[in-house]
């Protein structure tokens, strides 16, 4: 069943059974049903097919749900649009996506200002709150909705990601990956009809969205919803709505376990942690397991391109094997190859390589991208890691120099490129250095044009204009050189140890 039919059945088998709680607004299954079979409907009536691509941009909420499960109803390819990214990259996505419609928030509109002309590019676009254009749609039972035939392979979800390139790329997941993927979880998660999955991290990535969102609701559970994370708040919400699954990134977790009130309350209904996007340090682990020592840990690895699900880390080993992502997933195998594709023995280091039926189609009309990422149906992650003797996996390195703060993927080439466009910089590299709190954050080394100055303020003041908030350095450092090896490639590890001379007067 694809996760719409499994909606429709159980819109019909327990209709009355809420499926999302947001600030205090409970949906039943037959209501939220109803209501993505009108903005289906509606979108059928101006014209849309299959695989028309329908954008969102849309903080944490119930309708951020309706609207996604509208599109797996009417076969439209629904694309979440990131609203920490800044002017510049959602311009490129809205460009690139060709997106004939958009669902976007009133209250976060404002955050389009800088756009030029920003629904130009749209056929129809929809406004939730505000003039309430969308509420209209959504409880406008006149509406008719004709199930038009899915086909396994057609593009249902598009999750733009950064790109080593410095653009982001569009990954291409089908109704067979959303479907797969939702199983996985399911499964892997040991979920139940009486799960109550509290997401507070962003719905427009696909972890909120495929790891806990459609998993909970493929078992008929209730999907407990918030805006954004707020430790208070978070913690009242969680005893409140009697939340049985949690995720966090690990500074989540670093944040909650210095918050007095979790101490204060009744979660005696929590039966699962889990956490992913950066490694967890062992004490933050031993913290959680000493606090709560009924609730069980689990850690999960993945990507877009795989939906994302690769690996997961069960309780069993939380503390025994500190610093690994675990064993393959259900109906996934995973890898570890050498330079020619062969797998390296335990141990060795090598390329992550992962297949299984959650793998992308491949990049929105990026045939290069593709072929060098799915090669004989595997998934080349480029991230490097290793497996010990028992078959679980460690990752040694990230992708590309990818750095992960607080749960958000950044490629510094992305930054990099915006530091060249500012007058002065003669060179610019950017590298991941230890936070408390987000894991990591970023510092960039600089090196100015002869006979030119900057002020670290200059320096900021410009990515805030050009970069999403958490894509801003959180440090520069100016030099007179950057290291490099005898093939002029720059040596980011010697500048993450920071063994360089600083020019005292830049």
């Amino acid at each position: 069943m694809f996760i719409f039919e499994q909606l429709a059945q159980h819109a019909k088998t327990q209709s009355n059974k809420v499926i999302s709680s947001y600030n205090g607004r409970e949906t039943t299954y037959s209501e939220f049903y109803q209501k993505a079979k009108n903005l289906a409907g509606y979108f059928q009536a101006k014209g849309y097919q299959k695989e028309d691509i329908i954008a969102l941009y849309l903080k944490n909420s119930d309708d951020f749900l309706i609207s996604y499960y509208a599109c797996q109803l009417g076969g439209f390819a629904v694309l979440p649009i990131n609203i920490k990214l800044a002017r510049p990259e959602v311009e490129y996505i809205i460009e690139h996506s060709e997106a004939k419609a958009i669902i976007y928030d009133d209250s976060i509109y404002h955050l389009w200002d800088e756009l030029e002309n920003p629904m130009e590019s749209f056929q129809d676009h929809l406004e939730v709150g505000g003039k309430a254009t969308f509420e209209a749609v959504i409880t406008d039972h006149s509406i008719p909705f004709a199930q038009p035939k899915i086909e396994k392979n057609d593009t249902a979800v598009i999750f733009y990601t950064s790109g080593t390139t410095g653009k982001p790329k569009g990954v291409m997941l089908s109704a067979e990956n959303v479907r797969a993927i939702s199983e996985i979880w399911a499964d892997s998660l040991e979920m139940k009809a009486d799960d109550r999955m509290h997401i507070v991290t962003p719905l427009f990535h696909c972890a909120a969205s495929h790891c806990f969102s459609t998993p909970t609701i493929l078992k008929g559970g209730t999907v407990v919803i918030e805006e954004a994370f707020s430790p208070e708040k978070t913690l009242a919400t969680m005893e409140k709505e009697k939340v049985t699954i949690f995720f966090g990134v690990p500074a989540i977790y670093s944040i909650l376990l210095n918050t007095q009130k979790l101490t204060e309350i009744d979660l005696s209904n929590l039966r699962l942690f889990t956490y992913g996007a950066a490694p967890m340090p062992y004490e933050l682990v031993k913290k959680v397991k000493a606090l709560f020592p009924k609730v069980k840990v689990q850690n999960l690895y993945g990507q877009t391109e795989n939906s994302p699900g690769a690996t997961t880390l069960k309780d069993d080993y939380a503390l025994d094997k500190i610093g690994s992502v675990g064993e393959p997933l259900p109906y996934t195998q995973v890898r570890v190859v050498d330079d020619y594709g062969d797998d390296v023995s335990i141990g060795q280091v090598g390329e992550i390589v992962v297949k299984g039926p959650q793998v992308m189609k491949g990049y929105l009309k990026n045939d290069e991208a593709t072929r060098n990422t799915l090669k004989d149906g595997w998934m080349y992650s480029g991230d490097l890691g290793r497996f010990d003797e028992d078959g679980l996996l460690y990752i040694v390195d990230r992708k590309k120099d990818m750095i992960i703060r607080g749960g958000e993927n950044v490629y510094p080439v992305e930054v990099e490129e915006v530091l060249y466009q500012l007058d002065g910089i003669l060179e610019a590299a950017v590298v991941g250095i230890p936070h408390e709190v987000y894991g990591e954050v970023l510092k960039a080394f600089i090196v100015l044009k002869e006979g030119q100055y900057l002020s670290t303020e200059e320096v900021i003041d410009y990515c805030k204009q050009k970069l999403a908030k958490y894509k801003i350095p959180a440090e520069i450092e100016f030099l007179d050189t950057l290291p490099r090896n005898a093939s002029g490639k720059v040596l980011k590890h010697t500048l993450r140890k920071n063994k360089i001379s600083v020019s005292e007067n830049n």
